[in-house]
């Protein structure tokens, strides 16, 4: 069966990881998180499924990196440090996906981004995810 969705090519700054991907949800699944290490982060991420991801080169050439409770896996090049992709804790049937990775597509072309509340994760209080706040981006006039 072919999956109607579409297949994003992607890579980190200097090309020794590749990799493609299929998302959820296109891009209506944007977000950035509150928590203290996605703050200095600061990546855009949207969601893929596990087996929605394919590395065509250099898979061996990232590395892990865990902190916390070491739910969430956020994978970094080795060689160009570019954060490409994390398991997620809230839903560990998913990757993020660093937009910025994807092949033609940048941060700045999405003018809002819904920013999750990473400092009381959904993981460890009551309710499910909530929003924080929300990331805007437009041209300096």
């Amino acid at each position: 069966m072919n999956d109607p969705r579409h297949q994003h090519d992607a890579a980190c700054h200097c090309g020794s990881v590749q990799f493609k991907v299929r998302l959820t949800d296109g891009f209506d699944t944007i977000r950035r998180c509150s928590c203290s290490y996605c703050r200095m982060r600061g990546a855009i991420a949207v969601s893929a499924n596990l087996a929605d991801i394919e590395f065509v080169k250099g898979e061996g050439n990232l590395t892990l990196y865990q902190f916390n409770t070491k739910a969430a896996k956020h994978y970094f090049c080795k060689t160009c440090g570019i954060y490409t992709h994390h398991r997620r804790r809230s839903n560990p049937s998913q990757f993020g996906i660093n937009v910025a990775c994807l092949d033609g597509v940048s941060p700045f072309d999405f003018p809002e981004v819904v920013v999750m509340d990473g400092v009381s994760h959904p993981s460890d209080s009551e309710g499910g995810p909530r929003v924080a706040g929300v990331l805007r981006f437009g041209p300096a006039e």
